[in-house]
């Protein structure tokens, strides 16, 4: 099979490459016969229709041809039937086009189809039948009807034949359409008697090879006596219909004359269009002419009606004449969008005139019904720009910017030029996908972070926070440690940096006294590719513990000698004896220092300044007081909890150096006499201590022993015999944990201890022994004011309540 190709490449200035190529094959080719090689003749490879997704576009709803990308070949993909894609319309073409993406590409492919000998000749009817008047004359036409070939150029119909041929000839003639009128033209009188009805055979030929034929009957009843013919006032009638009239709307009107009388004049009228939609169009009446509107008429659909019409009168004559109807158009149909490689996606790094997808607008409509006009909605970065005839760009007029806007909802509206305008719009979402063109930025820019010295290692600082302004990936931050040293130290010895939440965490525990602040920095780095990064500096302060006690620095605290301050006898008030000078290494108010006297052997001799730690004497020396005076002085923080130290001042009140010299010769060794004597009094009293808590144990365990196991006896020793009232209860069990008893004891005793009876006495007097629960121990005795011992003849009745509260855990 040979096809003929024309191509036309051309490239535009919008970022898109388009092109044309036309092919010509035969109808009623076989499925998956070869139309073209369009990989050669566009000069495209092969791999270039893979990755670009080659597909071809059409607005038609079938498809005949299909692209194979593996081998960039265009095939037959349905059997094509030129007759019932094209009717009569010459040339006969499909249109299509081929897009390819990434970048895209767009080429108009035309294939023509050519027509081969497939259809017959045919008539509509297969019989014809006429009367004639017997009186016809000589050169009567009678018109007979046309054959119609659904094949064009040589293939369509080429000529006709009559037999018999002994009374009538056969006349052909070409009219304007290009089409040939045939008519039966009487040769020879008829003869009524002879040959009633006459019967011949007209065949259609067409010009093709094989040359095929189509045959239709004519059957003719010859009539007496009618020999004038019904004449048409006009052979070509014109008339004008709007598209989408109603039904009934009458379109035109026909008339013909015959010059006979009587039944012989009446005319009949009919439409003789065969083999198209004219008489599912139009109707005409049989009576007067008039042709009317039946169906549907659309501009789009046909621009022009040809209706043949027919009149005929009783005796069989007939004449011809054409109606031609123009459609004229109304605006009607609204401009179709067709969006045809759609893209949603786009990143925010493309370029300038970057094509986004390609739109085929269309408007059925005529002149400025069919003129359309587009645009976009405005603020959005594009632009819409006409690629070719109806066909418009989507491209990028501006930079993109996800962070900006993530999303454009974008409204192409396409709007014709007829009154009313219509228009039609449709939208096109585009998500902005995103590249890593933003650095994570700090909250801040620097920050300060506070703990306090002697931190537990692992403790929480604070928490650096960067945001980066970029999407999924490329907005995941992580946060790094940057190195650098603190006092030829890594900082990464002194804290650490969570990767994932940026808190910063101590390594260490801090020493206000060493280091006081340190600086580093943090580095916030994206998971981008290429990642971006910032960084900010943080600078940790250490806050101060009162953990240090004053230090005395004056007077030195020596083991073995003795510094003594001297004080002459003549001293005034207020004189200036030394000063105790101590410091804290703390700061703020951990080092504020206050001094008082804590020990001295004359208090009413000296004083001590509270701030400044001097001192001084309060009142005037005299000689009654002693040579030597030890002072003790104690220095405390203002911190919380507050830190002392205490330092000894031993003082000389005297006025010559040997005197101080003979008083404090042996006071070193007293002093250590001293020391060891307040040891062992220490010792000794621990010791006594011990012993009397022991034996205060041992003591109220025997007693608590002896309460259970013994009764309670009297010089007489007799048994106590155990007596529980009704009353006898237990009160505080319930709740607490804690049980409450209360016994009574009856204690009898005999009138005379010689004699074995006994009595009881009665309710002269009772000891009462209370343990208070609330109490630690301490056991209460009640007397009253009468005695058992007042009478010592009567019998002797002791009735003794102890009162026991006994605490039990439950």
């Amino acid at each position: 099979m040979t096809s003929r190709v024309l191509l036309c490449i051309s490239v535009l200035s919008l970022g898109a490459v388009f092109g044309q190529v036309t092919y010509t094959i035969p109808e009623e080719m076989v499925k998956g016969s070869l139309v073209g090689n369009i990989v050669q003749d566009l000069g495209l490879q092969t791999k270039r229709l893979v990755s670009g997704k080659a597909r071809i576009y059409t607005r038609d709803s079938d498809e005949y041809i299909e692209l194979n990308r593996e081998r960039g070949v265009l095939l037959v993909k349905e059997r094509i039937d030129r007759e019932a894609l094209c009717k009569r319309t010459t040339p006969c073409a499909l249109h299509f086009q081929i897009i390819l993406e990434n970048p895209m590409e767009f080429y108009s492919v035309t294939v023509q189809i050519t027509d081969i000998n497939d259809n017959k000749p045919s008539f509509e009817k297969n019989e014809m039948k006429f009367k004639i008047s017997e009186s016809a004359i000589t050169g009567a036409k009678f018109v007979l009807e046309r054959a119609v070939d659904l094949d064009v150029g040589m293939n369509n119909l080429k000529n006709y034949e009559l037999k018999p041929i002994d009374n009538f000839a056969l006349k052909l003639h070409n009219n304007a359409e290009g089409n040939k009128n045939v008519e039966m033209v009487l040769q020879q009188p008829l003869d009524r008697e002879k040959h009633e009805q006459i019967s011949l055979v007209l065949t259609a030929v067409d010009g093709g090879e094989p040359q095929m034929s189509g045959t239709m009957l004519i059957v003719i009843t010859v009539l007496d006596v009618n020999d004038n013919a019904p004449v048409f006032t006009q052979p070509t009638y014109k008339a004008t219909v709007t598209e989408n009239s109603p039904k009934g709307t009458v379109v035109s009107t026909v008339s013909a004359l015959d010059a006979d009388q009587g039944s012989n004049s009446k005319i009949t009228y009919s439409i003789t269009n065969t083999l198209d939609d004219i008489r599912s169009v139009f109707e005409v009446n049989e009576e007067n002419g008039d042709v009317t509107l039946i169906g549907n008429i659309d501009f789009e659909d046909s621009r022009n009606y040809q209706i043949h019409l027919l009149a005929s009168d009783e005796g069989g004559l007939t004449d011809s004449c054409k109606l031609i109807v123009n459609v004229q158009d109304v605006n009607d149909n609204k401009p179709e969008i067709d969006i045809m490689s759609k893209s949603t996606v786009i990143s925010e790094d493309a370029k300038f005139n970057t094509v986004v997808t390609m739109i085929n607008i269309e408007d059925k409509d005529s002149g400025e019904n069919g003129n359309v006009k587009c645009f976009i909605s405005e603020n959005v970065p594009f632009t819409l720009k006409i690629a070719t005839n109806n066909f418009h760009s989507l491209m990028t007029d501006s930079e993109l910017d996800r962070e900006t806007a993530s999303e454009y909802n974008i409204t192409v509206t396409c709007s014709d030029e007829g009154v009313p305008s219509l228009s039609s719009s449709v939208t096109l979402t585009l998500q902005i996908s995103d590249v890593n063109d933003n650095a994570p930025v700090f909250e801040r820019s620097s920050y300060e972070a506070y703990i306090v010295e002697n931190n537990t290692p692992g403790l929480s600082i604070f928490t650096v926070k960067a945001r980066d302004a970029d999407w999924n990936q490329n907005a995941r931050v992580s946060y790094i440690l940057e190195d650098s040293s603190v006092n030829g130290v890594p900082v990464s010895s002194y804290v650490s940096v969570s990767a994932d939440s940026g808190v910063i965490h101590a390594v260490r525990s801090f020493d206000y006294e060493q280091i006081k602040d340190f600086h580093f920095r943090v580095k916030a780095q994206d998971g981008g590719s290429p990642p971006l990064s910032s960084n900010v500096t943080v600078k940790v302060l250490i806050q101060d513990q009162n953990d240090n006690p004053p230090q005395v620095l004056y007077p030195v605290q020596t083991g073995g000698s003795l510094v003594a301050e001297l004080v002459p006898r003549s001293a005034d008030v207020g004189y200036l004896v030394t000063k105790v000078v101590a410091v804290d290494v703390d700061s703020g108010q951990n080092a504020w220092l206050s001094y008082k006297l804590q020990k001295a052997t004359d208090r009413a001799l000296f004083e001590v300044g509270l701030q400044n730690g001097e001192i001084r004497t309060i009142r005037q020396v005299t000689d009654k007081d002693a040579v030597k005076q030890r002072l003790t002085v104690i220095v405390e923080d203002n911190g919380q909890p507050s830190r002392s130290a205490t330092v000894i001042v031993n003082v000389a009140v005297a006025d010559s150096f040997p005197e101080v010299l003979s008083e404090f010769t042996d006071f070193t060794q007293d002093k250590e006499y001293n020391d060891n004597l307040t040891f062992y009094l220490v010792l000794a009293l621990a010791v006594v201590s011990f012993l009397f808590i022991t034996c205060l144990v041992v003591i109220i365990s025997v007693k608590i022993y002896r309460w259970r196991q013994s009764r309670v006896m009297y010089s007489s020793n007799l048994p106590v015999i155990p007596y529980y009232p009704p009353r006898y209860s237990d009160t505080l069990g319930t709740g607490t944990g804690t049980l409450q008893h209360v016994y009574n004891y009856e204690v009898c005793r005999t009138t005379d201890s010689r004699k074995s009876d006994c009595k009881f006495s009665g309710a002269g007097s009772q000891n009462v022994l209370i343990m208070d629960p609330s109490s630690t121990g301490t056991m209460q005795r009640i007397q009253s004011e009468r005695s058992i011992l007042d009478e010592p003849d009567s019998p002797l009745e002791v009735r003794m309540t102890l009162l026991v509260y006994c605490k039990a855990a439950c």
